[in-house]
């Protein structure tokens, strides 16, 4: 039968793992099978200063992923002439409906989320 030996982590090391768990959208979870160690493990480190990320050098949150503003309202035969506004966007799906984007918008996110509402 195999004996586990027991991995000795550096101070460095264990710095290293626990900053990798700030960064947006990462889970401890995720880091500890990176490194195939238990998650309560890196639990533990969080919570012992020495190898706590400080939460100033962490990373700021992503531009790119965001919500985008979206009403789906019930289609209308009449068809009026609306003039165009900065930043605006009106797209008419099958099925009836339309989709009315204002603001400043992301194109490929809202490819992404045409392509997620059609299919």
């Amino acid at each position: 039968m195999a004996r586990r030996t027991k991995r000795l982590w550096t101070d460095e090391e264990k710095r290293s793992i626990c900053f990798q768990t700030a960064a947006p959208g990462v889970s401890v979870a995720q880091v500890a099978r990176r490194y195939a160690v238990n998650a309560n493990l890196i639990f533990k480190w969080l919570r012992d200063r020495r190898y706590a990320p400080d939460p100033a050098s962490a990373l700021p949150p992503s531009e790119e992923a965001r919500f985008l503003p979206v009403e789906i309202v019930a289609e209308t035969r009449s068809a009026r002439a609306t003039p165009a506004a900065h930043n605006h966007i009106e797209i008419e799906l099958a099925g009836g409906h339309r989709m009315r984007i204002s603001g400043s918008y992301d194109p490929e996110a809202l490819a992404r989320l045409i392509r997620g509402v059609t299919a």
